[in-house]
């Protein structure tokens, strides 16, 4: 069996964190389950209202023309703002605005005569109560055109046909399908038709008046440009004249620049000449003459220093046989000066050749420097006169240019108003449609079902936001910041004790989970104390109570349960044992007359100790407070593994604060979809502000069988684990029994009573 508990590192508690809330599917799944009849009856009705509303709307056919438009046709007079369009989307946009206006289905009603057709004007029936009125009453549909004017009818027509006309573009073609809907299969054909027939003539229309308003327009600008050009042509030649400029083009000004130019970078290659002659000229002002590339180039020098070489070897192997005062050493030391001179004269000669050319570099960089100048200084000479030269040109070739082009657009413009064709041909007539095209049963189920799904789904959010309980551990988790130690589910047995009793149900495991998540709350063995309690009444405390003592004395704990809720005891009926002393006759003065073993009960061999709440005191709170209810709890906690206190419910009393202080923990037990969240955080509030050590919250009541989100498998499979035999049973007692209480009882009862009586005085 798996239980969550807060090892697991999920959730609050020693070792958790606030686990990131992240989309769950399976929480969709949850709902579509647990309000599947709430879903189902609204998709019903959205089934049925598709339908009804389908039945009851009128047939409607839609016919479909097909144009094609020619968007290369559309520049009667190329480049020209007046009657280009920018784009190909914007020819289709414009064409299909067209057939849209008022102006073509104004054209469509006169060709068709349709304001004097009663039948075409007659109303569409919709779907809407006036309608149902008068398919009840045999109203005919005529009635209402009786009486209008000329002007009215005519105006209807159109309205009629604007509203039921749509026109769109077929995607990847350049065609246009003009849609027209209506009750009769015959008119929507009609008009159809004769929409594409109205667009085109109005078309033609139009482009014919533009052409001519073009043309007109550009003749006037061909006069005014001839008129500019000639102008301007007079304004250059007398500014030549005037300043000694030959009209012989740009040669001039071309040779200068292209002289300049090579100047440049002969200028560029000499300085650069330059730089490298230098850098060789410092080797030799350093007296490194010797390291010059040249020098290393010279085979003589290199033939030279390689005999040196030679003669050197030769001198100092005959050294050892002969004296340097020897002719024959002398000779070879005389030969060895004399190619040392040759080496220093060849030397000295390429140093000055070195020499030579940096001053030859500098006296061609300074020439080429004077020549530039002197060319820029006629280069600039040259600009000044020829500026307003230049602008001159500039502004005839502009003239000139401009009267060519608008005599050309003339020309176009005389063809184009000749030819009056149009940019638009039909491809497809349309023909009567055999098939409606409304209602569909399909899309009006389809938004029916969508409508009602949404309805359905906004209802659930409602009810799950108006609902203000616990319903699952996650919420216990993130809301009071605590660890779900155990879920408990709702008992089955119409006898919860029986399945109580029962080690193999799931109910049982349950507890067990519970028990073994507080061995884990904490330290080994720093609980010595438990108080269970929850915020409102009957949430179940008692009875998980009356379950971890039992399952802690299965474990050979030597255990005492107490039954602190003085005002509405339940223990002493799950153990079937009297009321009639207990805890409450203990804290006053009855335990001073009675023997002290009267107000325990013991259970047969397990070591189970019960001190139930007795007889019901007009002052709870103060016998709870006093001393000897801390004597009491000390006492138990020092003889007994484990004490477990069933206390009263947090809201509206201050007994369960009390205790809480006096215990080591709190277990507080949340009721699932009973315990409103309000009061489970005050009684959480009021629980910590007492001192109380809150280890964490046992969510009881929970009911697997109706599919709370996906907590049956996430936190517990009450069928997962099986007894297979009894001896699997009874290895769950310990091995080593127990030493009976009878003795112990009364030894024990005996010991707190003098305790008791020596505080007491």
């Amino acid at each position: 069996m798996v239980y969550y508990h807060p090892m697991d590192g999920a959730g609050y508690g020693p070792g958790g964190f606030e686990e990131e809330e992240r989309f769950d599917p399976l929480k969709l799944i949850w709902y579509v389950i647990h309000y599947r009849w709430l879903i189902a009856a609204f998709l019903l009705a959205g089934i049925v209202v598709g339908v009804l509303v389908t039945l009851l709307q009128t047939p409607l056919y839609s016919a479909v023309n097909k144009i094609e438009i020619d968007t290369s046709g559309n520049k009667v007079i190329q480049d020209l703002s007046v009657t280009s369009l920018s784009s190909d989307l914007r020819a289709f946009q414009t064409a299909r605005e067209e057939m849209l206006s008022r102006d073509v289905a104004k054209r469509v009603v006169f060709k068709l005569d349709l304001a004097n057709d009663d039948k075409f004007l007659a109303p569409t029936p919709t779907f809407s109560l006036m309608n149902l009125v008068h398919r009840a009453l045999g109203t005919p549909r005529t009635a209402d055109l009786e009486g209008l004017s000329a002007e009215d009818r005519q105006r209807s027509a159109i309205k009629k046909i604007m509203d039921n006309l749509d026109v769109d573009l077929i995607r990847d073609t350049s065609i246009l399908s003009i849609n027209y809907t209506h009750a009769d299969p015959k008119y929507a054909a009609e008009v159809a038709n004769q929409v594409a027939h109205s667009f085109i003539d109005q078309n033609v229309d139009r482009r014919s008046e533009t052409s001519d308003l073009a043309r007109q327009f550009i003749q006037q600008q061909v006069i005014e440009a001839k008129n500019k050009l000639q102008d301007a042509e007079s304004r250059l030649v007398a500014y030549a004249k005037q300043a000694g400029i030959a009209i012989i083009g740009d040669s001039s000004d071309s040779l200068i620049s292209a002289n300049i130019t090579e100047l440049n970078k002969a200028l560029a290659d000499a300085i650069e000449a330059r730089v490298a002659a230098k850098r060789f000229y410092d080797q030799v002002k350093e007296g490194n003459a010797s390291t010059l590339p040249e020098v290393f180039a010279s085979d003589s020098i290199q033939n030279a220093k390689q005999k040196i070489a030679e003669l050197k070897a030769t001198y100092q192997q005959k050294r050892g046989t002969l004296k340097p005062d020897f002719p024959e050493m002398l000779g070879l030391k005389a030969q060895i000066n004399q190619l040392e001179d040759a080496i220093d004269q060849e030397v000295g000669a390429i140093a000055k050749s070195v020499e030579i050319r940096y001053q030859q570099a500098q006296q061609k960089v300074a020439a080429l420097q004077t020549e530039l100048d002197d060319l820029s200084k006629q280069q600039s000479d040259f600009q000044d006169k020829s500026i307003q030269y230049s602008i001159l040109k500039r502004e005839v070739d502009s003239d000139r240019a401009q009267y060519d082009n608008l005599v050309t657009k003339l020309n176009e413009a005389g063809v184009g108003a000749e030819l009056r064709t149009a940019n638009a041909s039909i491809v497809e007539s349309a023909l009567p449609p055999t098939v409606r095209s409304s209602p569909s049963l399909k899309k009006d189920l389809a938004l029916a079902i969508a409508l009602f799904g949404a309805l359905a789904a906004g209802l659930i959010y409602i009810i799950e936001l108006l609902n203000n309980t616990f319903s699952v551990p996650d919420q216990v988790e993130k809301e009071l910041k605590l660890p779900v130690l155990g879920i408990i589910p709702m008992a089955k047995a119409a006898q919860p004790l029986e399945e109580f009793d029962d080690p193999k149900s799931g109910l049982s495991e349950a507890y067990r989970s519970l028990r073994t998540s507080l061995q884990f709350t904490g330290t080994e063995h720093s609980i010595r104390s438990l108080f269970v309690t929850s915020a409102e009444p009957s949430e179940g405390k008692s009875t998980t109570a009356y379950k971890l003592a039992q399952d802690f004395c299965a474990l050979g704990r030597q255990v005492i349960i107490i039954d602190a809720d003085m005002r509405k005891p339940q223990l002493h009926r799950f153990f079937k044992v009297s009321n009639t002393l207990g805890l409450s006759n203990l804290l006053s003065s009855v335990a001073e007359r009675r023997e002290v073993s009267s107000f325990f009960h013991q259970f047969g061999e397990i070591p189970l100790m019960l001190l139930p709440a007795g007889t019901i005191p007009p002052n709870p709170v103060d016998l709870l407070t006093s001393q000897r209810m801390a004597l009491i709890l000390q006492y138990c906690s020092k003889n007994f593994d484990l004490t477990i206190i069933d206390g009263p419910p947090v809201m509206g009393l201050s007994d369960a604060p009390i205790l809480a202080r006096q215990t080591d923990a709190t277990l507080l037990v949340v009721a699932a979809k009973q315990a409103t969240r309000k009061s489970v955080k005050s009684a959480l509030g009021r629980l910590k502000a007492a001192g109380g050590n809150v280890v964490g919250a046992a969510l009881t009541k929970f009911s697997v069988d109706r599919l709370d989100y996906n907590y049956a498998y996430r936190y517990m499979n009450y069928n997962y684990y099986n007894y297979d035999t009894a001896e699997i049973e009874d290895q769950t007692v310990p091995e080593q029994a127990q030493p009976p209480l009878h003795g112990k009882l009364a030894r024990l009862a005996s010991d707190l009573l003098d305790r008791l009586m020596r505080r007491a005085a």
